[in-house]
């Protein structure tokens, strides 16, 4: 009997964002959390049957899309479901990890939710298609700048971070920004932040890799600071990560000193 009533309640939630868009998608306003949630309660169990009423806000138009409507218009090439998340549509969309995507003028699925990545990551994939965060970081075997002359100075980057990253390497994502952090594993940054909040978290860190624009003319000073001055490199490093942090919304370990390194850079 309870199976009749949630196959009853699904059908009629299902006519009503094919046929009145509009009031599902207020409907979903107040109670998508509730639906979302039922995708990751119970280790995933209710997944499929509730995937096709969840919707996420669209990088096309910054209006909801259900993931058939997603997957109907992915581009031939296409091999993923792309997300980005953040507080809300309009930072998501500035993210230096989104260009790559867009570029390629793939569709990316804003998440501006603290629970929607947890539901994409028990969702795994929609329709044989994966997800995939543009802010994850790309592996070896795919990475299509290979910039081995320059494997010295990462190292040196690297060194410097210490435990701070995980890896610095060159970039395949950015296009016209110098910088952004990136993670691997099944942690991301953001689901770092939302854990942490949590008065169990455990201070949990996600394992960052700091992504440089060797295309970018920042990259040419670097490599000159690198070359001349031990100094003013170590200091560009320190400024480039904090860059990268602020602009994941992460906090910085001491803003006076960040401050203190761009005036020196900059000669003020």
């Amino acid at each position: 009997i309870a199976k009749n009533i949630k196959e009853k309640i699904k059908k009629e939630l299902l006519d009503l964002l094919k046929n009145d868009r509009q009031k599902y998608e207020e409907i979903f306003k107040n109670f998508g959390r509730t639906i979302k949630y039922g995708v990751y309660s119970d280790w995933g169990q209710n997944k499929d049957f509730l995937s096709d009423l969840i919707i996420f806000y669209s990088s096309l138009d910054s209006k909801y899309t259900t993931l058939g409507e997603y997957v109907s218009r992915m581009k031939k090439d296409q091999k993923y479901i792309y997300y980005a998340t953040g507080d809300n549509i309009k930072k998501i969309d500035k993210l230096p990890q989104t260009e790559f995507a867009k570029s390629k003028g793939y569709e990316i699925l804003y998440l501006t939710e603290e629970i929607d990545e947890f539901v994409i990551k028990t969702l795994m994939k929609y329709k044989d298609f994966e997800f995939k965060s543009v802010a994850g970081s790309e592996e070896e075997a795919d990475t299509e700048e290979k910039d081995k002359k320059n494997k010295e100075l990462f190292d040196s980057l690297k060194k410097i971070l210490k435990d701070k990253v995980k890896d610095v390497k060159a970039s395949t994502k950015l296009i016209k920004h110098p910088v952004c952090i990136t993670s691997i594993g099944e942690l991301s940054v953001e689901m770092e932040k939302v854990l942490n909040m949590m008065p169990d978290g455990g201070n949990l860190k996600a394992d960052k890799v700091l992504e440089i624009n060797t295309k970018h003319k920042v990259f040419k000073l670097i490599k000159k600071y690198y070359k001349e001055d031990s100094n003013k490199f170590k200091k560009l490093a320190h400024i480039l990560y904090n860059q990268a942090l602020l602009i994941e919304g992460l906090p910085i370990d001491d803003a006076v000193e960040y401050a203190n390194e761009v005036c020196e850079l900059i000669n003020i």
